[in-house]
């Protein structure tokens, strides 16, 4: 059988191209499950997985425990809002009780970029990042390139615009990582206060006009305000960013060809994208969320495989 390269999912970065090819054939095959009237396969029926989620989160950890639970894996769910963290316990004290609990994989969000990577290193559980502060999110740019595969055919060559607060989003980061492994290009648009000042070494096109990156793009990846991250304020309101940089009809109108529009969500209706839109033909946003739970299921199959092995 196929394997990945790690035996953790750390970041986009660590993967590599036959990698993501292969996480995303598997995913065809579990698409198929969860669309069929019994979605339950015995798969992962001996693992254990614990969801440890430091940060709040609806979408992402609910689709990791819908894909761990179709593949009829026992499930631990850890919020540190009701837990001994806030008694001060470390976070390798918090994951060395879990483990103690014969844990086999780790599905972790924390605040801390780099909180997965330090996991990694100090237990021998398969971990997961379900995302670490600002650095990567990588199963969301996973599931979002396959998204792109299915709607276009495929990833190679395909120009995808990442518009919004890419300072403060981990998703624009692995997307970018996961695009340019897959051969699209990838441009990035948004005030420039909201640019990190590295991002043009790392290969991709910038624009602070919507309208030029739309008019570029064949896939806008539309980023929310991420108000939570910010200390300071990048920009004057949210009523002038929607105006310079919201997405509606009326912009997609005025377009010379059809655009597919993207959104990890939580959707900020009518600051960077009106209802009109992110309820149209043009959104694949609500097949990104089915087509993460067969992500993560592919995910977390691989490498349950691994450890299986070794």
């Amino acid at each position: 059988m196929p394997q990945l390269s790690s035996k953790h999912l750390l970041g986009i970065k660590d993967l590599t191209a036959d990698d993501i090819e292969l996480i995303f054939h598997t995913a065809d095959n579990f698409k198929e499950v969860i669309n069929r009237p019994i979605k339950k396969v015995p798969s992962l029926r001996d693992i254990t997985i614990a969801n440890i989620f430091f940060e709040n989160s609806t979408r992402t950890k609910l689709s990791f425990e819908l894909a761990e639970k179709r593949l009829s894996a026992d499930v631990i769910n850890f919020s540190s809002s009701n837990s001994s963290v806030k008694k001060g316990e470390t976070l390798l004290d918090t994951v060395n009780n879990i483990l103690a609990m014969k844990v086999d994989m780790v599905v972790i969000r924390h605040s801390s970029p780099g909180a997965p990577h330090f996991l990694a290193r100090h237990i021998d559980a398969n971990i997961v990042n379900a995302g670490d502060g600002t650095h990567e999110h990588p199963t969301q740019a996973l599931l979002d390139t396959f998204s792109i595969r299915e709607k276009l055919g495929a990833v190679s060559g395909k120009k995808v615009a990442i518009i919004g607060d890419i300072l403060h989003s981990r998703v624009a980061l692995s997307n970018i990582f996961a695009l340019q492994k897959l051969g699209a290009e990838v441009m990035v648009c948004g005030p420039s206060t909201l640019l990190p000042k590295f991002i043009g070494e790392i290969g991709v096109k910038v624009e602070l006009d919507v309208k030029a990156a739309l008019e570029w793009c064949d896939v806008a990846n539309v980023l929310r305000i991420q108000l939570e991250r910010q200390q300071i304020k990048y920009f004057p309101s949210l009523r002038e960013y929607a105006l310079y940089y919201g997405i509606n009809r009326q912009l997609l109108d005025q377009l010379d060809r059809s655009i597919t529009i993207m959104h990890p969500g939580p959707i900020n209706r009518g600051v960077e994208l009106s209802s009109d839109v992110a309820d149209s033909d043009h959104s694949i946003i609500l097949n990104q969320v089915e087509n993460g739970v067969a992500v993560r299921m592919a995910v977390l199959y691989l490498l349950a495989g691994i450890a299986s092995d070794n």
